[in-house]
Parts: C-alpha cells; structure tokens; sequence
C-alpha cells in the first residue's frame, strides 16, 4: 500500500502509482515545488473560477496533502497573494533576459516584445496580475511595490533613450513606463478576449507602442 504524502515525506519514500504535480516538483526542490502548486491554482482559478481555488481542490488536483499547502502558504488568502507576486517575478524575470541592444531604441522595443510575449505565455498569472482575478483580494503595498520592481528594465529603457537624445531631456521616465504599460496592456487585453487575432496584434502591438514612444520623442526645430 502506497504511502500517503505528508509534509514530512520525501521524495524518494513518496512514489506515488501515477506520479503528479506534487511528486515530480518535490524531487526538483522546494522553490520548484512552490510554482508549481502556483501554477496548479492558477490553472483552476482559470478554468473554473474562483470557487476552485480551495485548498482542498489545489492539493487534489496537485497530488498533495492540505498539509503542504498550508506549509508552503499558510492560508487560501495567501495563495491569492502568492499567485500575484508570482506572476509579477515571472515577467521580471522575462524582462531581464532581454539583451542590452547597443541601439536605446532597440533595447526599447526589445524590451516591450518580451513584455507580450510573458503576458501571453503566462496567461493564468496575467489575470491575477491585472485583473480582480479573484474576488476579495487586494495586493497591499509590498505587492505593488513588487509589481512596479517588475518593470525595473522597461524604466531603465526609458532611461536610455531620454539619455541618448531619442526622447525629450525633460521626459519622465516613470510617465514613459506608465504610457508603455498602458498601451501594451490595451493590445493584449483585446487579443486574450479575442477581438482580434493574435497575427493582427502582434501589427497593432508594434503600431500603439511605437506611437506611445513618438510621443516623448525629440522633434526637429522648424527651419528659419
């Protein structure tokens, strides 16, 4: 008779008949395990809503005790932080992947490609991330403050232009991420509903972007 998964079983004495979520991430470490299970209430939270997401359905659907749960999270409200904060180290880490272009503008554009490319790849977490997601939760200010820190690179971009004289000297960096933010968000939220198809976004993408960049660019002097 197999032995039933508990906190305190490992891996090598845990071997269930069809191995899981829970059995194959425990083996890799516990940073693994841990987005793992993330990833397994974000599935549920997307395919079923929020009344999946229960300790009980996560640990199921995961191949775990309630008791790893509650080891690595504490509490249901602290997976709905978890899945915030998670998505959002996700995407920081997507962006900072990014080479540095020796080009600002180039970097610029780099960056925000690999911006649509997260948000598309890791389409249960971007719920959480920029929508109510799930009800009741409220990310509190460590929370935003770790979202904002996610966009360190898209800042740092911005940066690069103002300095290289791509963008106006008195531009800011902040309002620059902000308006790049907006219009990436816009684009993506169309294509994940389906308004339009992804070969048509990814034109739209490069087209409102580009026109967010324009706007803080330098113009030329009128000729005398």
């Amino acid at each position: 008779m197999s032995q039933k998964p508990d906190i305190t079983t490992t891996a090598a004495e845990y071997e269930p008949v069809a191995p899981g979520v829970y059995a194959r991430a425990q083996a890799r470490g516990q940073e693994v395990l841990r987005a793992s299970l993330l990833d397994v209430a974000a599935r549920l939270l997307a395919a079923e809503g929020p009344a999946a997401l229960t300790m009980r359905r996560i640990a199921a659907e995961a191949g775990c005790s309630t008791m790893v749960l509650y080891k690595h999270f504490g509490s249901k409200d602290a997976i709905a932080a978890a899945l915030y904060l998670e998505g959002f180290a996700r995407l920081k880490l997507h962006l900072d992947a990014v080479p540095r272009a020796a080009d600002p503008a180039e970097y610029l554009a780099a960056v925000g490609q690999a911006y649509r490319e997260s948000a598309l790849a890791e389409p249960n977490f971007y719920d959480v991330m920029h929508g109510p997601g799930i009800p009741g939760y409220c990310p509190d200010t460590h929370a935003r403050a770790a979202a904002r820190r996610s966009l360190a690179v898209l800042h740092i971009a911005a940066e690069r232009c103002i300095d290289a004289g791509i963008f106006r000297p008195t531009a800011d960096p902040e309002e620059v991420t902000d308006v790049l933010w907006a219009a990436a968000h816009g684009i993506i939220s169309l294509e994940r509903v389906g308004h339009i198809t992804a070969a048509t976004a990814a034109l739209r993408f490069r087209t409102l972007t580009a026109a967010a960049a324009a706007a803080f660019a330098v113009t030329e002097a009128p000729a005398a």
